[in-house]
């Protein structure tokens, strides 16, 4: 065995990083060591009070006991064996899923990008099913300001520009229009158009929420073009929104996506993602149409993130944490929207639940800040971690599990900061 070097210096291991490792992402100086439910430690000590939850991985917090119990137990009796064989912890996780959401069946993979690929080579199998008079159908239509992922799959429905932009060309096919439009969707469908994939609630836009009616009739829209109504679950979904899917929040008597992708969240910090289709869309995939696996991946839905899963959808229902989501989201967004009527820079409000956008306005008067960065960076400075996007708003999602005095405690801090 290699012994390998330990150092306990943020800046040792920053060193050691920019050496050994490609510079993907734009890093704060911070080596996270440890954490515990709401609270991360630095290398040198220091703790923070997390109100961002790894974008949302962690979704039960950090080392939550249970989850540790859970993943210790598999680990002690089996990881993995591969998608020919069945296993318990897999089938489990499926049926909880159904329950809770709209009894669709779920094929495990390891992120929202992968969920999302699923997701549209379903949408492509059934174009092939249901041929349109120019042939298989394959188009899709998105929205402005979406994320869907960065693979070759999902760049193209990804509404932003600058995530495909260095990778061009990219597969054909997609068009984007604005979110909470429905006239514009209209527009776009044509008779190649198979599939149409929206977030309940916009994430990476600045935590988006549609109006009451767009959903309903994103559904009877796409009932009436027999198309595939796909929701990119991966940051709304397993509750914390306050319902199992946000979608939850809308479709009612019976109305129901014909796929849902999770990810972020169901893995409570494991890589895992899910596609959940209805049973008439997921008998695509049957092996037995083709006479070989049309879709497939080798790790996916492993027993030792199965195991994580598991337990983590237990704990959520057990412990009525959507319930907890809903209450404590209401109450943060009342208590942000009363403070932003005193509070210029303060533009609005948005969310549900746990996911909560705060939009800032750096021109409006009084405003200490140049951009988002700048608050973001002062609440690091205070202990406190939350998360910006679009350079103009504030991003809260903190696991299910804070209380609300931690909540509070984190909102002063923020509130104090913004004002300066």
């Amino acid at each position: 065995m290699v012994d390998m070097p330990v150092h306990t210096k943020t800046t040792e291991i920053i060193d050691r990083h920019n050496q050994f490792m490609s510079i993907n992402y734009a890093r704060y100086p911070l080596a996270m060591v440890q954490g515990k439910g709401v609270t991360l430690e630095d290398a040198e000590g220091k703790q923070y009070l997390d109100l961002f939850a790894g974008f949302g991985g962690p979704l039960l917090g950090h080392c939550h006991e249970e989850l540790v119990a859970a993943v210790t137990r598999q680990a002690n009796k089996l990881w993995h064996v591969g998608n020919l064989f069945h296993t318990e912890p897999q089938t489990q996780v499926a049926e909880a899923i159904g329950r809770l959401g709209f009894g669709g069946r779920c094929f495990f993979c390891h992120s929202g990008a992968d969920a999302n690929e699923a997701a549209l080579k379903l949408a492509r199998l059934y174009g092939h099913v249901h041929p349109g008079p120019n042939g298989p159908r394959y188009r899709v239509v998105s929205t402005i300001d979406s994320f869907h992922g960065r693979s070759f799959g999902t760049m193209p429905t990804t509404g932003q520009p600058q995530v495909g932009q260095h990778f061009v060309p990219l597969p054909p096919g997609h068009v984007h229009v604005a979110f909470d439009d429905i006239v514009e969707i209209d527009r776009a469908m044509d008779e190649d158009t198979v599939a149409v994939i929206v977030e309940p609630i916009q994430g990476e836009a600045g935590v988006r929420v549609p109006s009451d009616n767009y959903l309903p009739a994103l559904r009877q829209l796409c009932d009436e073009r027999d198309c595939l109504l796909i929701f990119d679950e991966v940051w709304t979904g397993c509750g914390r929104t306050g319902r199992f899917f946000a979608h939850q929040h809308w479709l009612t008597n019976g109305q129901v996506p014909d796929i849902a992708t999770l990810a972020k969240g169901i893995g409570g910090g494991l890589a895992v993602g899910v596609c959940c289709a209805t049973p008439e869309v997921a008998t695509l995939f049957d092996w037995h149409h083709y006479g070989h696996a049309v879709h497939a991946t080798t790790l996916g839905g492993n027993c030792l993130s199965m195991a994580v899963a598991g337990q983590l959808l237990e704990v959520i229902e057990r412990d009525h944490l959507i319930n907890h989501a809903e209450a404590l989201g209401t109450h943060a967004i009342d208590r942000l929207r009363r403070f932003a009527r005193s509070v210029p820079a303060v533009r609005q409000v948005r969310g549900r639940g746990l996911f909560i956008g705060i939009e800032l306005d750096a021109k409006a008067q009084g405003a200490w800040f140049g951009g988002v960065v700048d608050v973001v960076n002062r609440c690091m400075e205070q202990g406190l971690l939350i998360n910006g996007t679009q350079g103009t708003t504030i991003r809260l999602a903190p696991a299910l599990i804070i209380s609300q005095d931690q909540l509070d405690q984190g909102l002063d801090l923020l509130e104090a900061i913004i004002q300066g």
